[in-house]
């Protein structure tokens, strides 16, 4: 341990020496759950899950010249999953690890373990809520021609190993490769982004393996003017997946009003293509958000696209949120109205309604102080039978999460050199 501690002061010593700018942060995250029909309705006569989960992260920041590093390394896990005379603990990792290279102020290439983020996250997120969350192993090429308009072209290849041959890749990151451009450009109150995502998913054919390619396509617009702020967005899935035809469609459009100081309404709505439950044709009809915070959207419960209903009978959301914030205090309410663009079918064959159910989600969060607050919501599924059909267990039943985070997030250490003359 003093060696750890020797080695964190020699380095942080010599990079505050030569950087102009250095940064060092830290992160711890427990959160309490109570999941009573969470992700999927509950069966009569079973407990839910309690347990306690954190996250602990230290992040480093470093600037130099015309290079830029990023460091963090994560450790997750639930509370008691260690023996507490454990001489080992495999829940770290490096979340991020790249470095950049600036070449111009209009040009740079950042390269490694790296969180992507597009837009409002729907189709590349961090997905922070997840103690975990998500980063890729990229190459991004970032062109930046003026300030209002920016161009990322991201390039990824995985495999399993420094192999010999070609081996056959697990997909332990969801896919084999991708290729992507992503446009972004600022019309004075209009925003426009445009997104086209090639994805690559391997997979062993009758002789040896074989990639397919997935097309993801389309623009977002928002717009903001006073209180009042809009955005709409709508992609296209097309190509191959593991053999098999793609065709799917995202559409999502919403609308916030700044009602004062304190308060904000607004409403929204999400369509996610989806297949009917008796169409045999073998072709993907459902719409896919990839590498999207999910849990951000359709509900906190994480019914929908959370490791789960892809490729199933698609969703519509029709949704509200309520807000307030005022001080240290804020408070949000989201109720969803949940329905199926794809036809749902009981054991029997016959056709079910389309509604799934009503969500409701609470939030409230407090701040403590700059660098620590408490977030605590409680959330509650109405499910219909068709719900039930569709996920098991009982719609009669209570269904409902709750949970109580604190977040601790200090600054440790942050140097700036001051440009000579």
């Amino acid at each position: 341990m003093k060696k750890a501690i020797f080695l964190f002061v020699l380095v942080l010593f010599g990079a505050t020496l030569f950087a102009q700018k250095f940064d060092v942060s830290a992160e711890i995250r427990p959160r309490f759950e109570s999941r009573h029909g969470y992700k999927s309705l509950i069966g009569k006569d079973v407990d839910g899950a309690n347990f306690i989960s954190q996250r602990t992260r230290l992040n480093f920041k470093y600037q130099q010249d015309k290079v830029r590093f990023g460091l963090t390394m994560q450790n997750v896990r639930v509370w008691g999953d260690v023996s507490t005379l454990a001489s080992a603990d495999k829940t770290s990792s490096f979340h991020e690890a790249w470095a950049e290279a600036i070449l111009s102020d209009k040009l740079s290439f950042k390269m490694g373990r790296q969180e992507i983020i597009y837009d409002d996250h729907r189709i590349f997120g961090s997905v922070g809520w997840a103690q975990q969350a998500r980063s890729h192993d990229a190459f991004i090429a970032k062109i930046t021609p003026n300030a209002d308009n920016r161009i990322d072209i991201g390039f990824a290849m995985n495999a399993d190993k420094q192999g010999l041959v070609d081996d056959l890749y697990s997909n332990a990151a969801g896919y084999k490769s991708f290729q992507y451009v992503w446009y972004h450009g600022k019309f004075d109150k209009l925003g426009l982004s445009v997104l086209l995502l090639n994805t690559g998913i391997e997979y062993p054919d009758s002789t040896n393996q074989k990639i397919d390619f997935m097309q993801t396509i389309g623009p977002r617009l928002t717009y903001k003017s006073g209180k009042f702020s809009a955005n709409a967005a709508t992609y296209f899935q097309t190509g191959k997946k593991v053999n098999k035809d793609v065709s799917a469609l995202y559409v999502g459009a919403g609308v916030n009003y700044k009602a004062s100081s304190s308060f904000g309404v607004g409403a929204a709505i999400d369509y996610l293509s989806g297949k009917d439950q008796d169409d045999a044709s073998g072709d993907i009809k459902s719409f896919a958000p990839l590498f999207g915070t999910n849990h951000k959207f359709n509900g906190w419960m994480d019914y929908f696209y959370v490791g789960n209903h892809f490729g199933s009978v698609g969703l519509m959301d029709i949704n509200a949120t309520l807000s307030y914030k005022k001080d240290k205090l804020s408070a949000k309410l989201i109720p969803h109205f949940f329905s199926a663009p794809g036809k749902i079918t009981d054991v029997n064959g016959k056709a079910l309604d389309a509604s799934l159910g009503t969500e409701v989600d609470l939030t409230l969060g407090y701040g403590i102080s700059k660098n620590v607050k408490v977030v605590a919501g409680y959330s509650m599924m109405f499910a219909t039978e068709s719900m039930q059909a569709l996920k098991g267990g009982s719609k009669d039943e209570n269904n409902s999460w709750g949970w109580v985070m604190f977040v601790f997030k200090p600054k440790l250490f942050s140097h700036t050199a001051v440009p000579t003359k």
